[in-house]
């Protein structure tokens, strides 16, 4: 049979299976390692994967990558970015260094208030050529699809704007990427002490004006919330996402990063495809989790960006039958980090995870967090060829390592797409 692509000699080829649906509780961490594997490609899809002798001896191909000892993975997923966004914050991380905490800062007007002004201030074509070097970083070191946020904007035209970005981002460069909708992501100045008022603009101009934009656009956009203390309660995340629901969204929720509303609970409840932070996670909603297809997204480099000692819990989502990803929250306040690998590190050492756990948690994982798994996240057959050549043999080093770049070769859709220069 003829085939368009055939990597071949690989030390392991880790296909991360899915038997249908995200790896929860102990399964978390099954990669189906095959040693002296390979994978064939056709048409930007995976057409088998098996041992080099006896794909080499069914398939011929027009292009062949001899992988020469490395390991084989999934192109990475980051299932949680802020992407896009103008600016920086450098100052503020000083004042971090000087003592003041998050929330010192975003109550002094700082915070994502800081970054909600330069964007809203930013052109189209500004957000555009700001955001392009970030994914491209993104793709060398292996995240070949992301999910990106609006939330900078927290006013209709600025959401939109943020929205049209996004669209733009995806037609001019590889990662293939997914849309939030975040318009309840902080209460803008403007709205300062009326956080009701602020909601029922949400409800009433920015939903509708999302959702026209969905239907523009023939997608379906992920409606998110940031379900906090001293931003948006419980009773709020649920009439933002109860509406956002019935308008054809689909739901997301930022939850737990600071304390623990219920906010994750709410997310099983309604159906989220995912809640992400779960830092003070309370047991109840851990429970939960267990019980329902909601994912977990745990974003170990935001409390690693904040210097806090509490970290989303891992052994006890895992042990309550949870599904668990991780993602990297690239943001411009808290943790700008363009990189999965530095992710699967920080998971390793801060959540207890193993690499084989981690590894599962940032591909097959990740790609059902955003709603993707039944063609993203693994090296099945039938999947995008989204995958990763590392130069080294064994994905062990993944986790083990940090601060460099294990990539050798990025292959999107059957395509090389990045190559490391020797």
């Amino acid at each position: 049979m003829h085939i368009d692509l055939l990597i071949h000699s690989a030390s392991q080829v880790c296909v991360v299976p899915s038997h249908d649906g995200p790896q929860r509780g102990d399964k978390l961490g099954d990669l189906g390692l095959i040693e002296n594997g390979a994978v064939a490609v056709k048409d930007g899809r995976i057409t088998a994967v098996g041992k080099t002798a006896d794909l080499r001896a069914t398939y011929t191909a027009a292009q062949e990558i001899d992988a020469n000892g490395s390991a084989v993975i999934p192109g990475f997923i980051d299932p949680h970015t802020h992407i896009p966004w103008y600016g920086d914050r450098a100052n503020e991380f000083e004042m971090r260094l000087g003592g003041a905490s998050y929330m010192e800062i975003m109550n002094a007007g700082g915070g994502i208030m800081s970054t909600v002004r330069s964007t809203r201030q930013a052109s189209l074509d500004d957000l555009v050529t700001d955001n392009l070097p970030r994914l491209a970083r993104m793709l060398q070191h292996g995240t070949t699809s992301a999910e990106t946020k609006t939330g900078y904007g927290l006013e209709k035209a600025a959401e939109l704007k943020q929205l049209d970005a996004m669209w733009e981002l995806n037609q001019r460069q590889p990662i293939e990427l997914t849309y939030t909708f975040l318009p309840a992501h902080a209460v803008p100045a403007e709205w300062n002490g009326r956080t009701d008022d602020f909601v029922d603009y949400v409800i009433n101009e920015m939903l509708p004006a999302g959702a026209d934009w969905m239907k523009k656009h023939d997608i379906t956009l992920f409606c998110d919330v940031f379900c906090e203390a001293g931003v948006f309660d419980v009773a709020q995340t649920r009439r933002i996402l109860s509406r956002a629901q019935e308008m054809g969204f689909r739901l997301k929720v930022h939850a737990d990063e600071f304390e623990g509303l219920g906010g994750t609970k709410l997310a099983v409840e309604l159906g989220a495809i995912s809640a992400d932070h779960l830092v003070r996670t309370p047991d109840a909603d851990i429970a939960a989790l267990g019980s329902g297809d909601t994912i977990a997204v745990g974003l170990p480099g935001t409390p690693f960006g904040l210097a806090e000692n509490e970290y989303t819990p891992a052994k006890a989502i895992l042990a309550a039958g949870g599904a668990l990803a991780l993602a990297s929250d690239c943001n411009p306040g808290t943790t700008w980090n363009e990189s999965m690998q530095m992710v699967i590190a920080l998971g390793c050492r801060y959540m207890g995870l193993t690499q084989a756990q981690a590894l599962a948690a940032a591909t097959l994982n990740a790609a059902y967090a955003i709603g993707r798994g039944d063609q993203i996240g693994s090296l099945e057959s039938g999947k995008q060829a989204d995958i990763l050549i590392l130069n080294t043999a064994n994905y062990r080093q993944l986790g083990y390592r940090y601060g460099g770049n294990l990539v050798k070769q990025v292959i999107k859709k059957g395509e090389i797409a990045f190559q490391q220069v020797s």
